[in-house]
């Protein structure tokens, strides 16, 4: 394998979140890389059908379901991987959560939620997953991060604050691990409306604004994200750790569109 190359051959990665919307493109991408895949959620229905897909782009997989606010199914994922593929090169965290309510009506339950999903989640799937991939002195590490964690949305408090400290975790893992050879950056969507968000962006005032605010005018589509997470994954970004990489049609660089 080439220093720069963005061949992801023999490499295995695990998408926690990887059975539906941006979680899933993102694990068609590495698998047309050339990446084994084992995407995992929840949902083992989903697990099943996205390895279906995986498997007939002609690479291995796993049908494990995964919930990121217990430890010990992370663990077990891990295991099942190990045991399957000897060891995983790439992680990415795509699991999240998110619930559109005024803030002065949060249930403070609504808010513990999400941010076990979003932030703790990430963390507890960063440190399980990291600390294999120390121990074999190569590893990526993928966070999906938000243009909300730079800019204020409407009544998303909880998801924009849990978005927003997933950048900060995502600079200090890479900062403590940049010198053991595991690469720690993260990508922020734009809008892109998968079955999570597109009840609030579709045919609504909410998504005019956002089409609006976004300079190429359109809301993202879902396979336009997997190129920035096989370049993170690779060979080829073995010197960018802590780094944020933007997918959102010129969103978070728009001050005046016209």
């Amino acid at each position: 394998m080439g220093h720069d190359s963005l061949d992801l051959t023999g490499r295995t990665a695990v998408v926690i979140g990887g059975a539906s919307g941006l979680g899933r493109a993102i694990s068609h991408g590495l698998a047309k890389a050339g990446a084994d895949v084992v995407a995992s959620s929840r949902r083992l229905d989903l697990v099943t059908s996205v390895a279906d897909e995986i498997e007939s782009l002609g690479r291995r997989t796993l049908r494990v379901a995964t919930d990121v606010t217990d430890s010990d199914s992370l663990n077990s994922l891990l295991s099942a991987c190990v045991a399957e593929f000897d060891g995983v090169d790439v992680l990415v965290n795509s699991a999240g959560t998110t619930k559109k309510v005024a803030a002065l009506e949060m249930d403070m339950s609504d808010w513990d939620r999400i941010i076990d999903v979003n932030l703790t989640g990430t963390f507890r799937a960063c440190t399980i997953f990291g600390e294999h991939m120390l121990e074999r002195g190569w590893g990526r590490i993928i966070n999906i991060a938000s243009i909300a964690s730079y800019v204020g949305l409407y009544q998303v408090t909880a998801y924009g604050a849990s978005k927003a400290a997933v950048v900060a975790l995502t600079k200090s893992l890479a900062v403590e691990w940049a010198s053991r050879g595991v690469c720690v950056n993260a990508i922020a969507p734009g809008v892109f409306p998968t079955d999570l968000n597109r009840h609030l962006l579709e045919g609504t005032e909410r998504g005019k604004e956002l089409i609006m605010r976004t300079p190429m005018k359109r809301f993202g589509e879902a396979n336009e994200i997997a190129g920035a997470a096989v370049f993170l994954a690779s060979e080829a970004a073995g010197f960018v750790t802590g780094e944020v990489i933007a997918v959102d049609g010129g969103f978070l660089a728009s001050g005046v569109n016209q």
